[in-house]
């Protein structure tokens, strides 16, 4: 799982499997998100004003990814996620790397993370991927977002700590 932070996706949860794939990910591990599926499904759910400023903030990824798509053809890759309701990265970040996502969304419908499955080109065919992995995907964000939706209901306290000076924000609980 994954959020936007500028033009990059940084990972926020991991399951590792014990398959080998050509780049290391870590919890904080950062990306472009141009060139990931978690990223196209972060960018496509932003309005066209916050995603010409995420595009605008330098990626700090440190990765140079192999799609780099003039502002057209993003928009364009853009609309079909949005249409679809997911994403596919096919060796856009790295040859050999290949990944479908779609959104996790709060209460309110919005999207606040993205959530994907990452295979290696050579072992998982694109019809595999979308035909086995995708569906098991959208059932678990859907999951995933009904879990964030209820969080989203529970109420709040706010408690101070000695002088005021800090404070923790904790879920009450009813009864």
């Amino acid at each position: 799982m994954a959020q936007l932070d500028g033009s990059d996706i940084v990972y926020v949860s991991r399951v590792a499997v014990p398959k080998i794939v050509t780049l290391a990910v870590t919890i904080g591990t950062r990306f472009p998100a141009v060139a990931t599926s978690m990223g196209k499904v972060l960018l496509a759910a932003l309005t066209p004003a916050e995603l010409t400023a995420v595009l605008a903030v330098p990626g700090r990824s440190g990765i140079t990814a192999r799609w780099q798509p003039e502002r057209t053809e993003l928009d364009r890759e853009l609309r079909e996620v949005r249409a679809r309701g997911w994403a596919l990265a096919d060796q856009d970040l790295a040859a050999g790397i290949r990944s479908v996502a779609t959104g996790v969304r709060d209460g309110g419908g919005r999207v606040v993370a993205a959530l994907n499955v990452t295979v290696h080109a050579a072992e998982t065919s694109l019809e595999r991927l979308t035909d086995e992995h995708l569906p098991r995907l959208l059932r678990t964000a859907a999951a995933i977002s009904q879990d964030w939706a209820r969080l989203d209901t529970v109420p709040m306290a706010v408690q101070r700590h000695g002088d005021g000076g800090s404070a923790t924000r904790s879920a009450g609980h009813p009864g």
